[in-house]
């Protein structure tokens, strides 16, 4: 199921431009000019996150979110072309997930977007993944060998194993793995590089069968048993 989003913001342009991004990243979009179309797209239901913008022609979008969250957790990224601290402040206080100041370009929207629905699903229940003589813990968020020697990773280098560890054998592109672990898909590919290679070598000090990052050259990098 593709993501259901309202896109409530006055200005068609800006509106046409953003939806038509977010269509092509994936999502569903149904735009709202104002306040009073906002609430009513929202109070239909079924909709995932808001993209609220505060300079609403018929109400303060602030006030749109404090309805909101009277009733609702709904997740909310405020965008707004005012980048003051005390209105950043106000709509963070009153209960919005994140907050983004014009200009800003279309890709950070939507990691932006992507990463307050990660954090807005449900937890799912600890597993422990295994790989050959590799066991990952995901309640625990700690990677072991089979006798339980456990292995230090840093936040992000455990992060990168689960995924991997999760669908061995699948190839994941350096764009994904920045973009579903950094949140940010235009930061360096070099970034994945670096913690592959330190993975590599926590991984070759596993007892026999250690499972192996490989490099798929021209996709990116995948774990094999």
């Amino acid at each position: 199921m593709r993501p259901h989003l309202a896109l409530i913001e006055d200005d068609p342009d800006f509106a046409l431009m953003c939806r038509s991004f977010l269509e092509r990243e994936g999502f569903m979009v149904t735009w709202a000019m104002d306040a009073r179309a906002g609430k009513s797209v929202l109070h239909e239901g079924g909709i995932d996150l808001a993209v609220l913008d505060l300079g609403l022609p018929d109400g303060s979008g602030l006030e749109l979110l404090r309805a909101l969250r009277s009733t609702s957790r709904l997740p909310v990224v405020v965008i707004t072309g005012r980048g003051t601290e005390a209105e950043r402040v106000a709509g963070l206080e009153i209960g919005a997930d994140d907050y983004l100041v014009k200009p800003f370009s279309q890709r950070e929207l939507v990691a932006r977007i992507r990463a307050v629905l990660r954090r807005s699903q449900p937890p799912e229940a600890p597993v422990v993944l295994r790989v050959g003589s590799l066991r990952v813990d995901t309640g625990a968020r700690q990677a072991a060998s089979d006798d339980g020697w456990p292995i230090p990773l840093r936040p992000k280098e455990y992060a990168l194993l689960e995924l991997l560890a999760a669908a061995p054998g699948r190839v994941f592109s350096a764009e994904q793995l920045l973009e579903r672990i950094w949140g940010a898909a235009w930061q360096q590919p070099a970034t994945v590089v670096e913690h592959v290679y330190r993975l590599r070598g926590k991984l070759a000090l596993l007892p026999s069968p250690a499972p192996r990052i490989t490099t798929v050259r021209g996709y990116g990098y995948r774990l094999d048993p």
